[in-house]
C-alpha cells in the first residue's frame, strides 16, 4: 500500500473534524504528564471540544485551501489541535485555564470564526466569557434599573399610604 493511501484516511478525518468548526486552536502540549493530558482531554470532551494530536504534515494537507490555512505557519514542534463546532471561545478558554495549572501547555495560535489569531490574540480570545455568561451579565445590567425603579415606586406608595393613615 502506498504512503499516500495510508495518509488519506487521516487527512479525511481531520477535514471531517474541521467541517463546520467555529474555532481551531493549536497548542504545544510537550511536557504534560499522562495524568495532566488525561485531565485536559476530559475537560475538553465535557465541553464538546475535539482534541487530537496529528502529525503536522497531515494537518497541513487537511487545512490547505480552507479558512484554517493560516495556521500552517504555526505547525511546528509538538502540536495538538482543539476544534469547537459550538462555542467560539470554549476551546481557547479551556486550554488557557488548564495552562494556568500546567504551564507546559502553551497556546500557539487559532482561527476563531474565520479570523486568525497569533499567540497573544488567542490569549485574549481565551479570556472572553462564554455566551451564557455575557447574556447573564447583560440581563443583570438590564434588571438593576428596573428593580431600582420598582423599589422607588414602592417606597413612594408606602409613604403615601402612611401619610393617608
Amino acid at each position: 500500500m502506498a504512503k499516500v493511501e495510508l495518509k488519506k484516511p487521516v487527512i479525511d478525518e481531520i477535514k471531517a473534524h474541521l467541517d463546520g468548526a467555529k474555532t481551531v486552536v493549536l497548542a504545544d502540549y510537550l511536557g504534560l504528564t499522562v495524568e495532566e493530558d488525561t485531565n485536559l482531554r476530559r475537560q475538553l470532551r465535557e465541553n464538546n471540544v475535539i482534541y487530537k494530536v496529528y502529525k503536522n504534515t497531515m494537518v497541513n494537507f487537511a487545512i490547505k485551501g480552507t479558512e484554517f490555512e493560516a495556521l500552517s505557519k504555526d505547525l511546528h514542534g509538538a502540536t495538538a489541535i482543539a476544534i469547537s463546532k459550538e462555542d467560539a471561545t470554549i476551546a481557547a478558554r479551556v486550554l488557557n485555564n488548564f495552562a494556568k495549572t500546567a504551564p507546559e501547555l502553551e497556546l500557539k495560535a487559532g482561527i476563531v470564526e474565520g479570523e486568525y489569531y497569533d499567540h497573544e490574540g488567542i490569549q485574549v480570545i481565551a479570556n472572553i466569557p462564554s455566551r451564557e455568561e455575557l447574556l447573564a451579565k447583560f440581563l443583570g445590567s438590564l434588571k438593576a434599573p428596573v428593580t431600582n425603579f420598582a423599589l422607588a415606586v414602592k417606597a413612594i406608595a408606602d409613604k403615601k399610604e402612611q401619610e393617608g393613615n
